[in-house]
């Protein structure tokens, strides 16, 4: 991309920025839901990160592939309306983006370095944050793919970017893993954050409320903060050691209702009795990260990502007979605003472009298949693009007209409208859905082991074929489970 294009694409971001975040009212305030498992909690090895994205409204999910590219000396990064701008690298990474226009906050990238990044709102208590130079919050997850080799990279790089400029959301859980470890980085609206490491042996479960809390400061290798975390919170009256003892971030930083809220606490309660190897009760105090009750596959995380409680009191459709459980009053796992799923499987002993793989449902995970898209794809079937990848950039904060016209060109409106006519008739029509995606899932997860045991036997030393057959074996996939639903 050359300086002058990229100068254009950040001239119309500046100037629809704006416009979006002021129309962007949440009436659904708990979107997103996350699992991570360290790689010895894993059946594989992996590092494993599921995630269901839940946001408001229609919505639209484009796929694009972005190449490693290197930049001018000069170019620069605009990051708000106001014109605030940071130095481009000398190099970004490529990466895997899913798209969503118009939403500040909703992306999820995977690069080159098998470097996986999305999030949880999470609301603080801030009210009187300290943004300079109009703040950041769109840019703050794309530097972090563009530039970061690590998980712990991104944590870092991120930290800087809010110190220096100031968060204007009220506050969210950024997940950044890669196939050694995760990082969980709780960053509240202004210049305060802190971030976790997950254990290697544990799994941790988040909802929309701030899961990290006690912090050790001294243990650097598994916490990272802002330098005035504690002091600031002292301040502002929200931590006294005398009254409070131990320094709890999330008590001291969370939004008191989010934290008391009783979807927070349904869903982390379900999350962690289906992985832990402690069974825990609805009022009790849950760990950051639990010990699982056996090894975790992925096909445990996609299972937990469809989940409405069933066989628990919380089901109030009683499996399904006495409604739709994503139209209840307890906001289930799988939600109405559920608009796609991941389960990331980060695996450090196979080349980065394959070991790296984002297992996607493409709308509704209780009803849609996941399907493996690998990090070193080079590119992406034509009816998962609303337009060119050179051209994402530009329509995000300024789309098309048509962008929510629903049509037969892009394949999120099939697996849309599916989703919509099996909620007519939840009881009757899910369980015939669910079953053929399930077993369209089970033959890529069988085939998985065979496809990459003979590509890399035949290609392991020449990149470039191995990246062929990681494409035509993503792209096969993405044909095939369109081709179901249509």
């Amino acid at each position: 991309m050359t300086l002058s294009v990229r100068k254009s694409i950040c001239l119309l971001f500046v100037f629809c920025y704006v416009t979006v975040v002021a129309q962007q009212s949440d009436p659904h305030p708990f979107n997103c839901f996350t699992v991570i498992a360290g790689r010895n909690a894993t059946t594989d090895g992996s590092v494993l990160f599921a995630h269901n994205e839940d946001d408001y409204g229609t919505r639209i999910v484009n796929w694009y592939k972005i190449e490693h590219q290197t930049h001018d000396s000069a170019e620069t990064v605009i990051i708000n309306s106001r014109g605030a701008n940071i130095s481009q690298a000398p190099e970004t990474s490529a990466y895997v983006w899913l798209d969503m226009p118009e939403m500040e906050f909703s992306d999820t990238y995977m690069n080159e370095y098998g470097v996986v990044i999305a999030s949880d709102q999470c609301d603080s208590r801030e009210d009187d944050p300290e943004i300079t130079d109009g703040g950041i919050g769109y840019w703050l997850r794309r530097i972090m793919a563009e530039r970061a080799r690590t998980a712990l990279e991104g944590v870092i790089i991120a930290g800087e970017l809010i110190e220096r400029f100031g968060y204007i959301g009220s506050g969210r859980s950024y997940f950044i893993a890669d196939p050694n470890e995760a990082w969980i980085m709780n960053v509240v609206q202004g210049k305060h954050w802190v971030a976790q490491r997950v254990p290697d042996d544990r799994v941790a479960v988040v909802p929309n409320y701030y899961t990290i809390d006690h912090v050790n400061l001294k243990d650097t290798a598994n916490f990272k903060a802002c330098p005035d975390l504690i002091g600031y919170a002292t301040i502002r009256g929200w931590y006294d050691p005398a009254r409070d003892g131990e320094f709890s971030f999330r008590k001291a930083y969370g939004s008191p209702d989010k934290l008391v809220h009783k979807s927070n606490i349904s869903r982390r309660w379900k999350g962690i009795n289906a992985v832990s190897l402690y069974e825990y009760k609805l009022e009790d105090e849950f760990p950051f990260a639990c010990l699982p009750k056996k090894k975790i596959s992925p096909a445990d995380l996609m299972n937990l990502l469809r989940d409405h409680y069933e066989g628990t009191p919380l089901d109030l459709t009683h499996g399904y007979r006495d409604g739709n459980p994503h139209f209840t009053e307890n906001d289930p796992i799988c939600s109405p605003t559920t608009q796609y799923g991941f389960v990331a499987q980060l695996r450090n002993y196979l080349p980065a472009g394959m070991g790296t793989v984002l297992w996607i449902a493409p709308y509704r995970p209780c009803v849609h298949p996941f399907t493996p898209w690998y990090c070193g794809l080079t590119e992406i079937p034509g009816p998962y693009m609303k337009y060119p990848a050179d051209e994402a950039l530009e329509n995000h904060f300024n789309p098309p007209d048509d962008l929510y016209t629903v049509n037969d060109t892009h394949a999120y409106w099939y697996f849309h409208e599916h989703a919509r006519k099996v909620d007519e008739a939840y009881g009757e029509l899910s369980g015939k859905a669910r079953k053929a995606s399930e077993a369209f899932e089970k033959k890529l997860l069988r085939r998985q082991a065979a496809f990459e045991n003979e590509a890399l036997f035949e290609y392991k030393n020449d990149e470039a074929a191995l990246k062929r057959e990681v494409t035509d074996f993503t792209n096969q996939a993405a044909t095939d489970v369109l081709k179901l639903f249509k």
